[in-house]
């Protein structure tokens, strides 16, 4: 059973059609590359499908069950969580503290209670380690590198169940080692049957770790491919509306 469906998504802002009739299908432990030029409708979509505002048209369904959700709260309570580019992560916390930020394990008796440290800290370590992440529990965020950083916002993200991981542009500004090490946490979370969809403008990251593509153009999806039968060229094609299957 698909984790995700997309059945004729359209939104409308005023007499702005920001989305047209967008279908799309994810099953468990699968990659999904969204891709488009500037305006495509992207961020639109991953909205939507986040839980920032309705659409105005159309059906979202999670593992086979209707849902409308009306904040990121609802989405989250799904099982769908977004690693933005600014990762919204706290520099002067700890990675353990930004992993339990705002959900965060408490002891106590009765009435009195108090942060249980230690609790967060060794579950952060597991998570870490579940990822193969060189990331210290105890080490300040605003310490870290790119890499570390996505470590922490993935972590995060697999404590709290998530169901379905959105990564936006996830190597921007990062070296080449990290963008390695960004990749291979993608491929871990494919790996635990979590499915991925990954925004980003970077050709290479896609084939790397993608199984399907997406590429939209202008509020629609112009084409969805299997990785290994498409190519950079064909897909520049798509995004710049040289190409387009939905009309052919």
């Amino acid at each position: 059973m698909p984790v995700l469906e997309l059945q004729g998504i359209t939104k409308h802002f005023g007499a702005i059609h920001a989305l047209t009739g967008v279908d799309l299908s994810l099953e468990p432990g699968e990659a999904l590359g969204l891709m488009g030029d500037n305006g495509a409708g992207k961020s639109t979509l991953v909205k939507i499908i986040a839980g920032n505002f309705p659409p105005s048209g159309g059906e979202i369904r999670i593992e086979g069950e209707p849902v409308q959700f009306s904040k990121p709260v609802e989405a989250r309570e799904k099982g769908i969580e977004i690693v933005y580019q600014d990762l919204a992560l706290c520099n002067n916390l700890t990675a353990a503290d930004n992993v339990f930020l705002g959900r965060e394990i408490k002891s106590g008796i009765g009435p009195i209670r108090w942060l249980n440290h230690a609790a967060m800290v060794k579950r952060a370590g597991q998570l870490f380690a579940e990822l193969k992440s060189e990331t210290r529990p105890r080490h300040l965020v605003r310490q870290m590198s790119g890499g570390q950083r996505q470590a922490v916002a993935i972590a995060r993200a697999l404590h709290w169940d998530a169901k379905l991981m959105i990564m936006d542009e996830p190597t921007n500004n990062l070296g080449v080692p990290e963008q390695h090490k960004v990749l291979e946490l993608i491929r871990k979370l494919r790996d635990k049957g979590v499915p991925v969809i990954l925004i980003t403008h970077t050709l290479p990251d896609v084939f790397a770790v993608c199984d399907r593509l997406m590429v939209m153009h202008r509020g629609r999806k112009v084409t969805e491919k299997i990785t290994s039968r498409t190519s950079p060229q064909e897909l520049v094609q798509y995004m710049v509306g040289a190409l387009d299957d939905a009309r052919n």
